[in-house]
C-alpha cells in the first residue's frame, strides 16, 4: 500500500547524499511507491481547531549528487488528515524549539504513525536517556560544579566534558589529569548551556574505535566502528572520523539485549547507539540517527528497507 510520508527535515540542499541517513531513507519510501512531502519544523501551526498543519513540498530524490531533488510548489497540508507517516528528522540542537516540536507532533498519534515516537523521543534525549543503563556506562557525573568535577578526577584522572545536549561530537573537550584549564573550561561551559554538563573519565580505547550499532523496533541489523582521524579523540565521522567494517563483543551483545525490549515498547523504531572499546555505553541516539549508509555498504545490507518494514508494520496496526 502507498503511504504519504511527511519528512520533518533540514533544507534538501544543506544535505550530503553520500552519506545522509534521512536521504537514504526517502530513496528507500520513494522505490516501495510512497509519496513525499518535506517541510521545515518551522513551519509547523497547530490552528484554532487543534489541527496541526505544515507548509509543505511535494517531492522526488534521486541518487544523484548536485542534483539529488525535485520539489512541486509549497501547500498547506493536515498532517493528521494529509499524511500517514511523518518521520521526524531535523537535526539537534535537543532545545526548546525541539521539545515544542514533540509536543505539537504528539497531538496526531491517534491519526498518523511519527518516527521515533515525539513522547519517548522528548523523554529520552540522547546522554539522558543512556543514565538509565548505569550499569553498562562508565563512571559518569552531571554537574554545573567545578569542585565536584576536580573531586571526580582525583579519582578517575583524565577527563571528557560533554554538552549534555550535544550532537554530533561538537564541543567535547577532553582534561589532562593535572585539570589545567578546567575552571576556564566550565566557566565557557557554564555561560553557554543553563543546563549541567556530562562528565566522564577519558577512555583510551576510544582509540580502538567508537561502535554505531543501529537497532530496528528493538533489534540489531548492523555496526561500524568509527576510529578518530590524525590528532583527534573524537571518532564521529562529521569530526573527520572513519569507518570500519567489525562485529559486536559479547558485552555489546548483553547492552542490545537489554535495551531492545524497552526501545520497541517506547515506539523508538530506528535508535543508533555508541560504545566505546567493546563495553562502554556513552549514548542512545533517537532524535536523528545515522550512520546507515556507512553501514551497508560495509555490510552489504539494506537498512532503509528494515526500517521501512518495521515503519509499514507499525502502520498496519495503528
Amino acid at each position: 500500500m502507498s503511504l504519504r510520508i511527511a519528512v520533518q527535515m533540514d533544507p534538501m540542499e544543506s544535505i550530503n547524499i553520500a552519506g545522509d541517513s534521512s536521504f537514504a531513507l526517502m530513496l528507500s519510501a520513494q522505490a516501495r511507491g510512497h509519496e513525499l512531502f518535506h517541510y521545515d519544523v518551522g513551519t509547523l501551526t497547530l490552528d484554532e481547531n487543534d489541527r496541526l498543519l505544515a507548509k509543505a513540498n511535494p517531492v522526488r530524490v534521486r541518487n544523484v549528487a548536485g542534483d539529488h531533488f525535485e520539489m512541486d510548489a509549497a501547500r498547506q497540508i493536515d498532517l493528521g488528515r494529509d499524511a500517514d507517516v511523518v518521520l521526524m528528522r531535523q537535526d539537534p540542537p535537543f532545545d526548546m524549539g525541539y521539545i515544542t516540536a514533540t509536543h505539537l507532533l504528539e497531538r496526531i498519534e491517534k491519526e498518523t504513525l511519527v518516527v521515533n515516537n515525539p513522547a519517548s523521543v522528548r523523554n529520552a534525549p540522547e546522554k539522558v536517556f543512556v543514565l538509565d543503563y548505569r550499569h553498562f556506562m562508565p563512571p559518569t557525573m552531571v554537574t554545573r560544579s567545578v569542585e565536584d568535577v576536580r573531586a571526580f578526577m582525583a579519582k578517575h584522572g583524565s577527563i571528557v566534558v560533554k554538552p549534555i545536549h550535544g550532537n554530533g561530537g561538537k564541543a567535547i573537550f577532553r582534561v589532562p589529569e593535572s585539570g589545567e584549564n578546567l575552571s576556564a573550561l566550565f566557566e565557557v561551559f557554564n555561560q553557554t548551556w543553563p543546563e549541567p554538563h556530562m562528565v566522564q573519565p577519558f577512555l583510551p580505547s576510544v582509540a580502538d574505535g567508537d561502535k554505531r550499532i543501529v537497532l530496528i523496533d528493538g533489534e540489531v541489523t548492523g555496526a561500524i566502528n568509527r576510529k578518530p582521524g590524525e590528532g583527534e579523540f573524537r571518532s564521529n565521522l562529521a569530526q573527520g572520523g572513519s569507518a570500519e567494517s567489525t562485529v559486536l563483543t559479547s558485552r555489546e551483545e548483553e547492552i542490545c539485549a537489554a535495551l531492545g525490549p524497552e526501545l520497541k515498547r517506547l515506539g523508538l523504531i530506528f535508535v543508533g547507539i555508541d560504545v566505546i572499546g567493546g563495553e562502554w555505553l556513552t549514548e542512545i541516539n533517537v532524535t536523528s540517527p545515522t550512520g546507515i549508509v556507512s553501514i551497508d555498504q560495509f555490510n552489504g545490507t539494506d537498512t532503509p528497507a528494515m526500517i521501512w518494514d518495521a515503519i509499514e508494520a507499525r502502520h498496519a496496526a495503528l
